[in-house]
């Protein structure tokens, strides 16, 4: 029987030089996370509304050139028409750029609210799990006790205290909104702080600091992301239904939860007026939810198929 020896055995499809390259490129965290991004339709219909609905906020009002601002009596309550395509509100100004101008102001209280959610939840969090021990159980009491206390409760105070103003609603959204994200990250860092290379930066003498920024928040940001997506359409919901209340914002501020609310006080008459702030609201709001549904997917590794 003859010998078998590897010169008789001959690799069919293959050229000799390829047999030991690697066909698959290699792609990082974030480039498989878009790459899965892209595979869902409705995440990527998502974005693609509310890059319009940015650009609106942005260029709306001076769309029609109309002055949102000034009243005009003459024109009051008109319907929607060529003219004013949203129509007209009790005051005679251009609903259409006053509803564009309402969302930018909506929007921006949503993002500076997150922003100030994600910093300080994210610092507050970070230091309870990195230091541990008393510095935890304190800070640790500190969130028990904030939610021990109902948020509206909160947010009516604050409001009453600080009045009817766009500081005042900031940190009405934001005094409470942060501990969760510290809990989140107090956990995630409980777990990072056991890695090897967190426990090799300690002995090279880095400052939790530096170990905070350059270790923990880079393998964390997926759940910051996520915590974002959802936390934006939430603050512009309650930032809505506050100012609908009469709690938040009030005229003359502009903003959707006003102009709801202003809306509201005619809609049996004239109900476009109604119509359309809480239109733009849900679209606003369910986009930033689909949004946030796709990118749990695409981020979370559990949901991966």
């Amino acid at each position: 029987m003859p010998e078998l020896t590897p010169g008789k055995f001959e690799i069919i499809g293959y050229k000799k030089d390829d047999i030991n390259k690697i066909t698959r490129p290699a792609i990082s965290y974030w480039q498989d996370a878009w790459r899965r991004l892209k595979k869902n339709p409705i995440a990527m219909v998502s974005i693609a509304v509310l890059i319009v609905m940015v650009i609106m906020v942005i260029i709306g009002p001076m769309i029609r050139g109309y002055d949102y601002v000034t009243m005009n009596v003459a024109q009051k309550n008109l319907t929607p028409s060529s003219k004013y395509w949203f129509g007209t509100d009790n005051l005679g100004r251009d609903l259409f750029s006053r509803i564009w101008a309402g969302a930018r102001a909506s929007i921006i209280i949503a993002l500076v609210a997150t922003a100030l959610k994600l910093v300080f939840g994210t610092l507050y969090g970070a230091l309870m799990a990195h230091f541990g021990g008393w510095v935890d159980e304190v800070l640790m009491r500190v969130i028990e006790v904030i939610n021990s206390i109902p948020s509206l409760l909160i947010t009516i105070l604050i409001m009453m205290v600080l009045g009817n103003s766009l500081f005042s609603l900031l940190v009405a959204l934001s005094i409470t909104a942060w501990c969760n994200t510290a809990r989140q990250v107090r956990g995630m860092i409980k777990q990072l702080r056991e890695s090897e290379y967190v426990y090799a930066a300690e002995v090279l003498g880095a400052k939790p600091i530096r170990i905070i920024f350059k270790h923990y928040i880079p393998n964390m940001l997926g759940i910051l992301i996520l915590d974002a997506s959802t936390a934006i359409p939430g603050f512009i919901f309650t930032e809505a239904g506050l100012s609908f209340l009469g709690i938040g914002l009030k005229s003359p501020a502009i903003s959707l939860g006003v102009l709801i609310s202003m809306g509201q006080h005619s809609m049996d008459f004239y109900p476009y007026q109604l119509f359309f702030p809480c239109l733009l609201l849900c679209i606003i709001v369910m986009a930033f939810n689909l949004l946030g549904d796709g990118l749990r997917d695409a981020l979370d590794p559990k949901l991966r198929q």
